[in-house]
C-alpha cells in the first residue's frame, strides 16, 4: 500500500483533534484528520454540558487554569464569528448554610488568582432576582461564564479545518505504525499516511494510541457522567448555569443545573470510573439518584418532572484514589515527531483552542 504523504496528521476528531488541525493548518501545513468514527466529535466533545468555564477550580499554575482563561477567551470570540450558538449567561455556585461561605470565598479567590474576571459573592437576593426557583443563602458569582452548543462548535471547526485545505478521514481507525525515512506511516483500514508530525488527540483512547504509536506508557482513566433533564414543562425554572459546590472527593463538581442553548435543561453529570471506555448505558443510575442533588438547588421539583438524558465519558490521567491530574500536552519524551494531547477531560471543551494553539506551536518548533 503506497502511503500519502502529509506534514502533520492528527488523530482524533473530538473538539482538541479539530482545534489543534485547524491551527496547525492555519500554519501553512499540510494536515489530515483521522477519525474513528464516521463523523467527527461523536465522543467526550458532545457528551457534556456544554459549560464555557471561567476558571475558578483549577490549581494555579496548571495548564488547565491557564488554558481555560485564554480558551474562553478565544472560545467566545471563535463562536461569534463563525455563527455558533453562545453566550455568556454568568453561573452561580450555590451555598445552602453559612457553613459554606468559606469555601466560595475559597473559589472567589483561587478563581481570580488563576485570572477569572469580576467574581463576586452575591447574597440570596441576588441569586432570587436571577433565578427565582433556586434555592441558597449566597453564592459565587461568575459573570464570564456562559455555554455553547458543542454540536455547532465541532461543525463550525471541521468547516473551517476544511477551507484551509485540510482533509478530514472518517471510518479511519489506526490500525499499526511503521516508519518511512524521517515519517511516521500510518496504517488505515483503507490507506495509509506518512507523516512527518503526528498529534494525539485520540480521547480516552490516546493512551492506546500512544502505544501504537511507541510513545510513552499512560493510562487513560474512563469516568463516566450521566445526566437527567427537566422535563420541558418544567425547564423553565432554571434559566441559566447553577452550581452546587464542588464534590468533596475533588473528582467533579458536583451535580449541576445547565439550561442548555437550545432550551433542555441538564442535570448533572454524576461521575463514576469504569472499565469499558465505550459503555454508556449499561447500569446507568436510576431516575431517582437525581431527585435529591436536585432538590437542594431546586425544592419544588419531583421525581414526576425529571427524565432521563444522555451520558458521556471523560478522560481521565488519574485514577480514583487521586484527586487530579492535569492536561497532558507536549512532546512525547520517547518519539519527538509525537504531539501528545492527552488526559483532556474538564475544562477541554472551554480550553479546546488555547490547546489547539498550544499544538501547533509544538508542531511549529520542530521544522
Amino acid at each position: 500500500m503506497t502511503a500519502e504523504t502529509i506534514d502533520v496528521a492528527v488523530i482524533g476528531g473530538g473538539v482538541i483533534g479539530l482545534a489543534s488541525a485547524v491551527a496547525i493548518a492555519a500554519s501553512g501545513r499540510s494536515v489530515v484528520l483521522i477519525e474513528r468514527h464516521r463523523r467527527p466529535g461523536m465522543e467526550t466533545s458532545t457528551h457534556n454540558s456544554g459549560v464555557i468555564h471561567a476558571g475558578l477550580y483549577y490549581p494555579s499554575g496548571s495548564l488547565k487554569a491557564r488554558l481555560c482563561i485564554e480558551g474562553a477567551d478565544r472560545l467566545y470570540a471563535f463562536c461569534a464569528e463563525a455563527g455558533v450558538p453562545a453566550d455568556r449567561c454568568g453561573k452561580l455556585v450555590l451555598a445552602h448554610d453559612e457553613s459554606g461561605l468559606n469555601e466560595l470565598e475559597r473559589l472567589r479567590d483561587l478563581g481570580t488568582t488563576n485570572g477569572a474576571r469580576d467574581l463576586e459573592i452575591v447574597d440570596s437576593s441576588f441569586v432570587h432576582a436571577r433565578e427565582p426557583h433556586v434555592r441558597a443563602v449566597a453564592a459565587l458569582w461568575s459573570p464570564n461564564s456562559g455555554r455553547v452548543e458543542a454540536e455547532a462548535l465541532v461543525r463550525a471547526l471541521e468547516q473551517r479545518f476544511e477551507r484551509w485545505g485540510g482533509i478530514v478521514l472518517n471510518d479511519a481507525a489506526l490500525l499499526g505504525t511503521d516508519r518511512q525515512g524521517d515519517r511516521c506511516v500510518l496504517q488505515l483500514a483503507r490507506e495509509a499516511i506518512a507523516a512527518e508530525t503526528v498529534v494525539n488527540a485520540a480521547g480516552v483512547h490516546a493512551d492506546h494510541v500512544s502505544s501504537l504509536l511507541g510513545g510513552e506508557t499512560f493510562t487513560i482513566y474512563p469516568c463516566r457522567g450521566e445526566y437527567a433533564e427537566l422535563k420541558p414543562s418544567r425547564a423553565h425554572l432554571i434559566g441559566g448555569l447553577v452550581y452546587p459546590l464542588p464534590h468533596a472527593s475533588g473528582h467533579g463538581l458536583g451535580v449541576h443545573l445547565t439550561r442548555t442553548t437550545g432550551g433542555t435543561v441538564l442535570i448533572g453529570p454524576t461521575i463514576s470510573y469504569q472499565d469499558d471506555k465505550g459503555d454508556y448505558e449499561v447500569s446507568r443510575e436510576p431516575l431517582a439518584a437525581f431527585l435529591e442533588p436536585t432538590q437542594q438547588i431546586l425544592p419544588e421539583v419531583t421525581l414526576g418532572d425529571l427524565k432521563y438524558g444522555g451520558s458521556g465519558i471523560r478522560a481521565k490521567l488519574h485514577p480514583p484514589d487521586q484527586r487530579f491530574a492535569d492536561f497532558m500536552i507536549r512532546p512525547d519524551l520517547r518519539q519527538p515527531w509525537l504531539i501528545q494531547a492527552a488526559g483532556i477531560d474538564s475544562p477541554g471543551l472551554t480550553a479546546s483552542l488555547a490547546i489547539g494553539a498550544l499544538v501547533a506551536s509544538y508542531v511549529s518548533e520542530r521544522r
